[in-house]
């Protein structure tokens, strides 16, 4: 396990600097669902939830997740993204969540991307929690990152 890089030499919490890092391509992908009935499944599929288009609107949510990853993180740093994307599977019960975040610079976006899949899954609870007070968001991880001091990592399949 490595050590931690969050705490001054009084034991209080720091941002770390990150001016002496190489500037590298980075890029994370994060996964996560959401649990719901099969009922509200079937409406988010077919496009006949009241709110709207459940999964364009979680698609915006995420992204706008990602970019404000450094202002809801505190020692999180303010990257700029060049790019993030979501992609959604519905399944019988659930709906997989899978975001890609990316960037060139010193440190690495796997915040963003986790971030990015909780802000769209908490998209989804909003736009269905009228009829369906049983979801259940879980499972939220990273499954991989490319680039950095500390390399290539793959938790999981990203596919």
């Amino acid at each position: 396990m490595g050590e931690l890089t969050h705490m001054n030499e009084n034991g209080r919490a720091r941002m770390v600097d990150v001016g002496e890092k190489a500037v590298t391509q980075r890029t994370a992908v994060a996964k996560g669902e959401i649990l719901m009935q099969t009922e509200t499944i079937e409406l988010v599929r077919d496009g006949r939830m009241k709110k709207g288009d459940v999964l364009a609107v979680a698609q915006v949510g995420g992204i706008t997740g990602a970019k404000k990853t450094a202002d809801l993180i505190p020692m999180c740093h303010n990257i700029f993204m060049t790019g993030c994307d979501i992609d959604f599977e519905i399944l019988e019960d659930r709906i997989l969540i899978k975001a890609t975040a990316k960037t060139v610079g010193q440190t690495g976006i796997e915040m963003e991307a986790l971030t990015a899949v909780s802000a769209a899954a908490l998209t989804i609870y909003d736009m269905c929690k009228a009829i369906d007070k049983r979801m259940i968001i879980q499972n939220i991880r990273l499954v991989s990152k490319t680039g950095g001091r500390s390399g290539d990592v793959r938790l999981e399949e990203t596919e």
